[in-house]
């Protein structure tokens, strides 16, 4: 019976000094506006931070779902159309495809080759000659691309690495607020001389807000990293896909036309 008294006595005390209450209902809202100013000054860099990464992480989902979507509807109408010149103009429309870009690219750096081949061709050039001639434009069309694919992969991925820094930096940015913090309440507890759970807890609590809103801040930008990384990836590799298949139609072409003119 003592044993039961006692544990009853316990919960008493426990529920009038609200400690269920407290544990139950945290309000993080007080201890944010409780805290000191460098702690303060800390929340609203990773504030900035987690609202910067969110728009970014808005921004590159329709980006790269536009992207993919349009690549794949470029894929198809370029190897439905007849000719070059058809794929060109049926896929003029198709502004966020990086794959249609470096299209785009390479046919119009085709057509001054093919002008470049008609003024060697009417000239009194030898045939080693135009073949050269013929293999030096088959190699700026691939540089020419491989620019493309450069180009384009910088764009689809810019702004990406603000979200690895901020993961990288935020988790630390929100414990040096947290060590603030914590220092801080330490030297409350020198200057009142009580150390007591009542004294330090508020000031610890406080503190260690800044940790959680780091945190808060980091995992979302390091999941959104790596996958828009992966989506980048995906991309790139449609692109290389893309140049390898279009210069063996143009190597193919080309020899063909030798052939005619051997004839």
């Amino acid at each position: 019976m003592d044993i039961i008294n006692y544990f009853r006595l316990v919960d008493v005390a426990w529920a009038a000094n609200g400690g269920a209450a407290a544990v139950s209902d945290l309000d993080v809202v007080p201890l944010i506006l409780n805290a000191g100013p460098v702690v303060k000054g800390v929340m609203f860099i990773l504030l900035v931070f987690s609202v910067a990464c969110w728009g970014i992480i808005f921004a590159k989902v329709f980006q790269l779902s536009r992207a993919k979507k349009q690549t794949a509807e470029f894929l198809d109408l370029f190897w439905g159309a007849r000719n070059l010149s058809t794929a060109y103009h049926e896929t003029r429309h198709l502004q966020a495809s990086p794959v249609a870009a470096i299209f785009r690219l390479g046919y119009i750096e085709l057509g001054k080759l093919m002008q470049t081949q008609v003024s060697t061709d009417s000239g009194d050039r030898d045939v080693l000659g135009t073949i050269a001639v013929r293999g030096a434009g088959v190699e700026n069309v691939n540089r020419s691309l491989r620019r493309a694919m450069n180009t384009e992969t910088t764009r689809l991925s810019r702004a990406i690495t603000f979200l690895a820094t901020t993961g990288n930096t935020a988790p630390f940015i929100g414990l040096f607020g947290t060590v603030w913090g914590i220092m801080t309440s330490f030297r409350g507890i020198g200057l009142k001389g009580s150390a007591s759970l009542a004294v330090v807890a508020p000031g610890i609590s406080e503190a260690l807000v800044a940790t959680a809103v780091g945190l808060a801040a980091a995992i979302p930008a390091v999941v959104a990293y790596n996958y828009f990384l992966s989506k980048v990836r995906v991309l790139e590799t449609e692109m290389a896909s893309f140049i390898s298949d279009f210069l063996n139609i143009i190597e193919r072409d080309m020899m063909r036309r030798a052939q005619m003119g051997e004839k």
